[in-house]
């Protein structure tokens, strides 16, 4: 059972990175494009006013490649990794939280890592495009990122477990709200406490004080992270939905099967 359940996870998982990457590609990769061309046009201001301009390097990969395969295998990659882990933890679930359907556990734990994994760590440290990031501060600023997405999983699943052990306690209505009020205290503290990352660019100024270039547009940074939500929006209510279609099938077969065991 744990093979077929991790293996509709992987198609899940699959299919959802297929509709995320279509969606990034026609949502985010312009707005990459669009910081791209920022970051030229600062390396361009710096020459002109004789600093030297920001060293690219030597690009390997053209951007019809980066935008297309290489985005393409990433997103992919990372929703069948999605996928398989949700399904391992759905086995996990399911079963043990109580008399709930499989498509209905589904859609909450697609859910659930939704907001645990990337909406609320995005709240302290959203996404940014290229250009943004600065170089001596994005090492620092991914690991950061990182440990709160571990943490915030980890806080999820403790005020899971703690509203299970409410609802004898205060009702079932009584103890979810008990246990998301510990999980936003407890996330609420921990973002207080992690350093915060400001790293935008503003306006390019000469020695005189006189603007050279702008700061990095704001509607730009905005689109970049709406969009992105979009991605993760997509990949998890994806991944969800058909994971609950195809494991309620695996689920009420083995029912089935096992109730004509029993009037036999």
């Amino acid at each position: 059972m744990e093979k077929q359940i991790i293996g509709r996870g992987l198609l899940a998982g699959a299919l959802a990175g297929v509709l995320a990457f279509a969606f990034a590609r026609i949502f985010v990769e312009p707005v990459i494009e669009r910081a791209i061309g920022y970051e030229d046009g600062v390396g361009a201001a710096h020459e002109g006013m004789g600093h030297g301009g920001h060293d690219h390097g030597v690009e390997l990969f053209t951007r019809g490649v980066q935008a297309n395969i290489g985005m393409g295998f990433g997103v992919l990659a990372f929703s069948i990794a999605m996928g398989a882990l949700f399904s391992v933890l759905f086995a996990v679930a399911h079963g043990r939280v109580g008399n709930v359907s499989a498509r209905t556990l589904s859609v909450f734990i697609a859910g659930a890592m939704l907001l645990s994994l990337y909406v609320v760590p995005s709240l302290k440290y959203p996404a940014n495009p290229p250009a943004v990031s600065l170089d001596e501060t994005i090492r620092q600023r991914t690991l950061l990122y990182l440990l709160l997405v571990v943490v915030s999983a980890a806080l999820f699943v403790g005020a899971v477990c703690l509203g299970r052990r409410l609802v004898g306690r205060l009702g079932a209505w009584n103890a979810t709200l008990a246990a998301a009020g510990s999980y936003v205290v407890a996330m609420g503290i921990v973002t207080l406490v992690l350093p915060t990352i400001d790293e935008t660019p503003g306006p390019l100024v000469d020695d005189a004080g006189n603007i050279v270039f702008g700061g990095f547009p704001a509607d730009d940074l905005y689109e970049f992270r709406l969009y992105s939500l979009g991605v993760q929006v997509v990949m998890w209510v994806t991944i969800g939905l058909v994971f609950a279609a195809l494991i309620s099938k695996v689920l009420d077969g083995r029912r089935n099967d096992v109730g004509a065991g029993l009037n036999t």
